[in-house]
């Protein structure tokens, strides 16, 4: 491992389950965005960023649907539709590539990892 890798490790290892959340959806949508932004270059890299998003987006709504999770019932219920819906862009952006399609994949991560990180 080297140093850059170790470092990223033992930083995430004090962070608690909402700033890991907040730090993965950050990083899932600077991937997309990166993808974005640089769209002839970095489109072939579009569908293990979409299937890395997706994964984010499963295990969050998943555990919505845990017995002991915390949240209100409403927000349970705004979490699973908005995973439903990343789900489905998800689906109509590897079915059609265009790089504006990303747009509100990245949006949602950037918003929802604000509202973790209490950036609001």
């Amino acid at each position: 491992m080297n140093i850059s890798q170790n470092y990223a490790q033992n930083d995430l290892s004090g962070m608690g389950q909402a700033e890991l959340e907040s730090h993965a959806l950050i990083r899932t949508a600077a991937s997309l965005n990166q993808i974005k932004e640089h769209w002839d270059e970095c489109k072939g890299e579009l569908g293990e960023a979409l299937e890395k998003n997706r994964k984010l987006w499963t295990i969050i709504a998943s555990a919505m649907n845990e017995a002991d999770c915390p949240q209100p019932q409403e927000v349970k219920k705004n979490i699973l539709n908005l995973a439903m819906f990343v789900f489905q862009r998800t689906m109509e952006v590897s079915a059609e590539p265009d790089p504006k399609k990303l747009d509100i994949l990245i949006s949602i991560n950037m918003n929802i990892a604000k509202g973790l990180s209490g950036n609001a």
